[in-house]
């Protein structure tokens, strides 16, 4: 067993030597520094980011059901992107129809425009906005989005049915138009590309990671298919792609979104005449189906992160094994007085593996603190999330301590074991 006061004895000793060589004991820990930096500084973006990617896909609701002409667990699950995109267009016929024929089902809202990319810059008495992504929906979208009002209201059934010219503010064009002013945007007219407005509300911020969430604008299902009619493009290998809708399902009180599921997909397939041999030509999500997939991405990101941290890491370890190597040649006549005056084997094998785990112990926490400094000067400058958890700290301590009793064991049993008259014959 080792005294406490004889363990605090050779720390000593090892902070003095690493003191007296402060360049060489700097850059022998420069590999480390690299290393726990990538370590705690990819860290504090990854997690910032699936922290707030999770809050995002919460908004959606534990129950809300999409149903959308492909999404991306489709591509995650590696189907030939061209063949996505011959899918037929999914429409406000198939929801009328999911609406009518499903029991299950309590709340359908049809949303247009996400897809074809439809933007317009919004204008207001001199002031204007970048383009703004523009959705037509029905005056379901705020209950099956879960999104809370800033001001105002949503569209209303006869709005939508007499394809009225109201707008609803996404939060960032209406900052940018009347919040900045303290302007109550309700009642306002505004210019929506050439086309004018009536400003009826304006929705709260909502979590975002995936880049701006909140630069849009929400017009009634019926206006968007009057002002931008039936919308085609042309996508990748040639294909037509007609205008696809997303269909957002909520299920009865009383029923589970298990059979809601159910009987969306039965109805859709009927609708789109495929056999039982035949797979969905569409897609349903959910909630957890998509932090399924995310859950997936991540980790293999986390790994990869892990796999180039620990590279520099190994390279950084060699360097302290190096060193620490010349230390022990440079120094085997100390090594050879202290074992003449009694010192035994276990005192100088803790010795010299102290000096190698203080060191890269040194270089954990400048990775650490240089780790976090860069994670924080990205959200300040970028708004990019970021999250900082304790554990990133724990796992680069922990990471730096293991380079040093690894790498340092070598030169550690090399000095323990050496000769102590030979070791005073050297010069």
């Amino acid at each position: 067993m080792i005294h406490s006061d004889h363990l605090k004895e050779i720390v000593a000793l090892a902070l003095d030597t690493l003191r007296s060589n402060k360049l060489r004991s700097g850059l022998t820990v420069l590999g480390v520094v690299i290393g726990i930096t990538s370590i705690v500084g990819m860290t504090s973006l990854i997690r910032g980011f699936d922290e707030s990617l999770r809050d995002m896909i919460r908004q959606l609701g534990p129950n809300t059901i999409f149903v959308a002409k492909f999404s991306g667990i489709s591509i995650a699950g590696g189907q030939d992107f061209v063949a996505l995109l011959r899918r037929p267009a999914i429409t406000k016929d198939d929801a009328n129809a999911i609406e009518k024929l499903a029991p299950s089902v309590g709340i359908v809202d049809t949303m247009i425009g996400q897809f074809e990319n439809v933007q317009e810059p919004i204008s207001y008495e001199g002031r204007r906005t970048t383009r703004q992504q523009i959705i037509g929906s029905t005056e379901r979208f705020a209950d099956v989005n879960s999104i809370q009002m800033q001001a105002g209201r949503l569209f209303t059934e006869g709005e939508v049915s007499r394809r009225r010219r109201v707008v609803v503010l996404g939060y960032n064009t209406y900052q940018a138009l009347f919040e900045a002013e303290g302007i109550d945007p309700v009642g306002k007219r505004v210019r929506v590309g050439p086309y004018e407005f009536t400003v009826i509300g304006a929705l709260a911020r909502r979590p975002s990671t995936l880049g701006d969430q909140d630069s849009f604008v929400l017009i009634p299902l019926t206006t968007f298919k009057v002002v931008y009619g039936d919308r085609r493009q042309q996508g990748p290998g040639g294909v037509t792609m007609a205008q696809s809708a997303m269909i957002a399902v909520v299920p009865q009180p009383t029923a589970t979104r298990e059979q809601a599921m159910a009987e969306v997909e039965e109805i859709m397939r009927i609708r789109l005449r495929l056999t039982l041999d035949q797979p969905n030509d569409f897609d349903v999500l959910t909630q957890d189906a998509i932090l399924a997939v995310w859950d997936q991405v991540s980790g293999a990101t986390f790994l990869g992160l892990i796999v180039i941290s620990s590279i520099a890491l190994m390279v950084g370890g060699i360097g302290v094994m190096a060193i620490m190597m010349i230390s022990v040649t440079e120094r085997t006549r100390e090594i050879g007085v202290r074992k003449a005056l009694g010192a035994r084997r276990r005192d100088l094998l803790l010795q010299f593996l102290a000096e190698a785990v203080v060191l890269t112990l040194v270089g954990g926490i400048m990775g650490i603190v240089a780790g976090a400094s860069i994670g924080l000067a990205v959200h300040y400058g970028t708004g990019f999330p970021v999250s900082l958890p304790w554990w990133s700290f724990a796992i680069g301590l922990g990471f730096s301590a293991f380079v040093g009793i690894f790498f340092g064991m070598v030169p550690a049993v090399r000095a323990s074991r050496l000769d102590p008259i030979e070791a005073l014959r050297h010069e």
